[in-house]
């Protein structure tokens, strides 16, 4: 992927050098979501999971003068039903003090492109139901939620007797 210039934003592929910056934003964002006490990544798993050879994960940044104000981590899925790729948005952060000049939507553009550069069927992501300007925001954009599906999580004990 280039980069995409929206006035003073740059968006661009994380690179190693982000790593610490990465771990950072989903702190925040965990704080944001009530959720810091569920935050186990170290800059070591960032590193791994997005920058070593094979990683499935990846990772965009958002800059405004220069300056990290954003990321996006997302992995390809798919879907049997369409016979295609999709990308799912993991992580979607943009700073408090970068709000609202366009950082989240020029990388939703940016994640966009990639979808269809790559022949993807689609992009998705979730929203915790309580964060009303993120749905609003996405409403706006004209994402669709989709209130049929449930979605489940296993991990800790439960993915460990699941495995046995």
């Amino acid at each position: 992927m280039s980069k995409t210039e929206v006035s003073t934003l740059v968006i661009r592929p994380a690179v190693i050098g982000d790593t610490a910056t990465i771990l950072r934003f989903v702190r925040d964002l965990a704080i944001y979501e009530n959720a810091e006490h569920e935050v186990q990544t170290t800059e070591e798993h960032v590193h791994c999971t997005i920058f070593s050879p094979g990683a499935t994960a990846h990772a965009l940044i958002c800059e405004s003068e220069g300056v990290p104000v954003g990321m996006a981590v997302y992995f390809f899925n798919y879907s049997t039903w369409q016979g295609r790729n999709g990308i799912y948005l993991e992580d979607l952060y943009v700073d408090p003090a970068a709000r609202g000049k366009g950082a989240g939507k020029a990388m939703l553009k940016a994640l966009a492109r990639i979808c269809v550069e790559k022949d993807c069927g689609r992009f998705e992501w979730s929203c915790l139901d309580w964060n009303t300007p993120s749905l609003e925001f996405y409403d706006s954009l004209g994402a669709l939620p989709q209130k049929e599906w449930i979605r489940y999580r296993m991990s800790g004990q439960a993915l460990l007797d699941m495995a046995a």
